[in-house]
């Protein structure tokens, strides 16, 4: 479970509300172009300006729509470790598969804190709990012996590596064998990460190119690295474009401008800027995704 291509999605607003109906119509999109599993209320959702009331209605929501037809990874992280808790509590009763728990943030708690946060957080659920290391947004990086200690903790499964250090991926991979699912964090890694024994990804770009993000991680699987090779470079372009301002700012609008949903966004995230919207609309239209 867990491996292959998973989308890390927004969660579409309208008029300042969680656009229930867009979030259902997106669940479908992904199951019908064969996205693995769909991990809402993270980065790329804004959960970080979700109420906690929203922040539950949208997991709960994600696990009705996709109804056992692909995974559903709710994100569950806090910076605040009984809000995590209860958060992952919560969404094993809704029926999520498993809980992303983002490294806390602002905080910047030690190594020996990080071990005992995600202690506390898998030990309140028999959900996998899924690490999720992304420096650039929470101060600290998760060292990899850190993460060889976590993963002898028995339902904490495998880590989403955004460090953007392909040689960090290579010690968790080596530490914590073979059981234990290494996912890329970063679009531009996803083949890099495999190549070193990763196990696919949690993306951004899948929001938009489910098929290609899907196809590609397949074909590394598969041992077709030449065609695994083709799509990375294919996608590649794309890739940066959708983080040519903080995400999820570009792809919200990529998604706007393909008619998927609306391009709302919540403060202090706020409307890519006319130089950038110029350069997202070129590497769309080069990838075909619009006129």
């Amino acid at each position: 479970m867990f491996t292959g291509s998973s989308v890390a999605l927004v969660t579409p607003f309208r008029h300042g509300k969680v656009d229930f109906h867009k979030l259902k119509y997106l669940v479908e999109f992904h199951i019908k172009n064969g996205t693995d599993a769909i991990a809402p209320c993270g980065t790329t959702g804004e959960s970080a300006t979700l109420s906690t009331k929203e922040h539950k209605e949208v997991i709960k929501a994600v696990v009705d729509a996709a109804g056992g037809r692909l995974s559903v990874i709710a994100g569950t992280g806090s910076n605040c470790t009984d809000e995590a808790v209860d958060m992952t509590v919560f969404s094993e009763k809704a029926g999520a598969d498993a809980a992303l728990v983002v490294v806390p943030y602002y905080n910047k708690p030690t190594q020996e804190g990080l071990y005992l946060h995600f202690k506390k957080v898998a030990e309140s659920t028999s959900l996998p709990v899924i690490i999720y290391n992304i420096q650039s947004r929470t101060g600290v990086n998760m060292l990899p012996a850190t993460v060889i200690r976590l993963s002898k903790i028995k339902n904490i499964a495998g880590i989403k590596e955004a460090s953007g250090l392909i040689d960090q991926s290579s010690e968790i991979v080596e530490g914590c064998g073979r059981d234990f699912i290494v996912l890329s964090g970063d679009d531009a890694l996803t083949l890099p990460v495999m190549s070193v024994g990763g196990k696919g990804v949690i993306s951004v770009v899948a929001n938009i190119i489910p098929k290609d993000v899907k196809a590609m991680t397949d074909a590394f699987s598969a041992g077709n690295l030449k065609k695994a090779r083709e799509l990375h470079l294919k996608m590649l372009g794309l890739v940066k474009a959708m983080f040519i301002e903080t995400n999820p700012i570009p792809v919200k609008t990529a998604m706007e401008l393909m008619g998927m949903i609306s391009g709302e966004l919540r403060l202090p995230l706020c409307s890519i800027s006319k130089k950038n919207l110029q350069e997202l609309k070129t590497a769309l239209k080069g990838y075909g995704l619009i006129k």
